[in-house]
């Protein structure tokens, strides 16, 4: 028995091997989300505009996303674009969190609290157990509630 034991050992790490190649790889974010990301956290807004439409994934909640955050970050903010595209996202993914959130801030900048609670609760809802997102828009619309 003990001489077949490293004889099975090497069989069952070869299957594991085998079995690990034949597995799909893990999925990756697409170039464009990448670059749009890294150019959003350096704050190049139109930069990030600019590669989002480059790529045009219009059929991409995340992407949607991301052109309204661009949109009402720039300077100066285009609001009425950033509310297209965020409703956009919401149209492909009613859950999506970040788009979520964002309208939810933008309803608070345009001044529209009950529409930002509204998103609020969708959001609670998208959250089960509770999320950052969730907690930022509440953070967001307690300060504006406190200014008012």
């Amino acid at each position: 028995m003990k001489k077949f034991l490293p004889v099975v050992l090497l069989f069952l790490s070869m299957l594991g091997i085998s079995h690990a190649a034949d597995t799909a790889p893990a999925k990756q974010d697409p170039i464009w989300l990448t670059q749009t990301r890294a150019s959003i956290k350096a704050e190049k807004y139109d930069l990030a505009i600019q590669q989002l439409q480059a790529a045009n994934e219009v059929g991409s909640a995340d992407w949607n996303n991301l052109l309204g955050y661009s949109l009402r970050k720039k300077q100066p903010p285009d609001l009425v674009g950033a509310e297209k595209y965020y409703q956009a996202a919401l149209k492909i993914d009613p859950e999506h969190r970040g788009a979520l959130e964002y309208y939810g801030k933008l309803k608070l900048i345009n001044n529209d609290l009950p529409g930002a609670e509204a998103l609020l609760a969708r959001l609670d809802k998208a959250c089960t157990f509770g999320c950052e997102e969730y907690s930022d828009l509440k953070e967001a619309v307690q300060k504006y509630k406190s200014r008012k």
